[in-house]
């Protein structure tokens, strides 16, 4: 029922930053939690980080944490990711995927994925 379509993925140099922008369709956003994940070649998807369905809260993976930051706009249907301070180990596919109302670091519990949008950040 939801079709996510991500955005604004590109190529930086390392400590440039970039944000990303998750596109949402449906009318219920709100009561899906959301979730930012990333594939690098060769590896398998890892948990970047995620928010609630209200937005109150956040949980973020270690690697990322005081580097990027997670919203929502619920009129808006729409999720970004905010990178600063970008590594060339940030390098990677970023998804975006909804689950029902609460967050969770664990990519099977999410129903709907988007179509991803490349990052790469060069040394």
């Amino acid at each position: 029922q939801v079709q996510l379509v991500e955005s604004g993925g590109g190529l930086v140099q390392a400590g440039g930053s970039l944000r990303l922008t998750c596109a949402a369709s449906g009318r219920t956003f709100s009561s899906y939690a959301m979730g930012w994940f990333r594939q690098a070649p060769g590896k398998e998807r890892e948990f970047v980080v995620t928010i609630s369905g209200s937005g109150d809260s956040t949980f973020y993976a270690n690697a990322v944490k005081g580097r990027f930051t997670i919203s929502r706009d619920n009129a808006k249907n729409t999720v970004y990711l905010q990178m600063d301070s970008l590594r060339p180990d940030d390098t990677a596919v970023y998804y975006c995927a909804a689950r029902s109302s609460v967050p969770s670091v664990t990519p099977s519990s999410y129903v709907y994925w988007g179509q991803g949008t490349q990052v790469t950040v060069s040394s």
